[in-house]
C-alpha cells in the first residue's frame, strides 16, 4: 500500500476538485433551481416539471451559459476547498495508521472521510451560500439584488456579518460529514476490489473513473435530505427560520412532506458520476505526478 503523504493529498485534491466543478456545475444549478422553486398556487403548475424541464427553460431564457451561473465561487473556493478535502482525509488515515503502509479498514476509512467533511466546512459554506444565492437569482424574475460573487459578500456582511455569509454552517456539517465518510470510504473500496491481482490501488484511467463515479453517487445518496435543507435554509429571506434547520425540516414535513427532501435527486445523481469520476480521475494523475517529481514529498 502506498504511504500517506497528506501534503501530496492537498495538491492533488485542488486540481481534482477543479475537475469536478468544470464537470458538473451545470446539473448543480438545476439541482438548486429546482430544490428552491416556490411552492404553486392551488391549481398552478409547478415552475419546473423536471429536471429537463428546468434545464430547458434555463437555456431557452438565459442561454447555454445560464447553466454556469454562479459558477465563479465554486471555482474559486474549490481548488483550496478539496485541497483540504483531501488534506482532511489523508491526515485522517494518518492518524489510525500504527505503521506508514498499513492498510486500514472500512470503518476507519469512514472515520477518516468524516473528518474531511468537517475540515472543508469553514471554506464550503460560504461557497454554498455565494453559488445558491446566485443560481436562485437567475431562475427569479424579480429584481437582481446581487451583481456576482464579491457583491452577494458585501451585501450579506452588511446585513448580518460574517454570521449572514456563514448561514448554513450547521446544516453544512450535517450533509458534509456523513457522506464525505462514504465518498471516500465507498472510493477506497472500489480501488481496492477493482485493482489488478498484485497491483493493489493502481487503477486504469477507466476503472478509476468507474470508482470515482459510484463513489460520488454512494455520497450524494447520504447528502441528498441535508442538502435540500442546507439549500433552502441558505437562499431564505433572514429571520424566516428562527430555529435554523430544524425550522426548515419542519415547514417541509408539514408542507410538502418526507418526498421534498428528495427534490432535485435526479440531476444530483445524473451530475455525480461524470462530476466525481473527473475529480477522482484528476486527483490519480496529479497524484501520479507528484510522484515522479517529488518521490520524498
Amino acid at each position: 500500500m502506498p504511504t500517506v503523504s497528506p501534503i501530496k493529498d492537498f495538491l492533488a485534491g485542488g486540481f481534482g476538485g477543479m475537475c469536478l466543478v468544470a464537470a458538473g456545475h451545470p446539473l448543480d444549478t438545476i439541482k438548486v433551481r429546482l430544490q428552491t422553486q416556490p411552492l404553486p398556487a392551488p391549481g398552478q403548475k409547478p415552475l419546473y416539471a423536471g429536471t429537463w424541464d428546468c434545464a430547458l427553460k434555463t437555456i431557452r431564457n438565459e442561454g447555454f451559459f445560464g447553466l454556469y451561473k454562479g459558477m465563479a465561487a465554486p471555482l474559486v473556493g474549490v481548488t483550496p476547498m478539496f485541497a483540504v478535502c483531501f488534506l482532511g482525509f489523508g491526515i485522517g488515515k494518518k492518524l489510525q495508521q500504527t505503521t506508514p503502509d498499513q492498510q486500514l479498514t472500512a470503518v476507519q476509512l469512514f472515520n477518516a472521510g468524516m473528518l474531511s467533511g468537517v475540515f472543508t466546512t469553514a471554506i464550503m459554506t460560504p461557497g454554498e451560500r455565494i453559488k445558491c444565492l446566485l443560481q436562485v437569482q437567475a431562475a427569479s424574475s424579480g429584481p437582481k439584488l446581487y451583481k456576482g460573487p464579491i457583491d452577494v459578500v458585501k451585501v450579506l456582511y452588511r446585513e448580518g456579518g460574517i454570521r449572514s455569509i456563514y448561514k448554513g454552517t450547521c446544516a453544512t456539517l450535517l450533509r458534509d460529514v456523513p457522506a464525505s465518510g462514504m465518498y471516500f470510504m465507498s472510493y477506497e473500496w472500489l480501488k481496492r476490489s477493482m485493482a489488478p491481482a498484485g497491483k493493489e490501488g493502481e487503477l486504469s484511467p477507466i476503472r478509476t473513473v468507474v470508482a470515482g463515479g459510484i463513489a460520488g453517487m454512494l455520497n450524494w445518496l447520504v447528502a441528498i435530505g441535508p442538502d435540500v435543507l442546507k439549500s433552502r435554509l441558505q437562499t431564505a429571506p433572514e429571520g424566516k427560520y428562527p430555529n435554523g434547520i430544524r425550522s426548515v425540516f419542519v415547514e417541509i414535513m408539514k408542507n410538502e412532506g418526507p418526498q421534498a427532501l428528495f427534490k432535485g435527486a435526479t440531476p444530483v445523481m445524473i451530475r455525480a458520476f461524470p462530476a466525481n469520476a473527473a475529480c477522482f480521475l484528476g486527483y490519480e494523475v496529479a497524484i501520479k505526478f507528484l510522484n515522479m517529481i517529488a518521490p520524498n514529498l
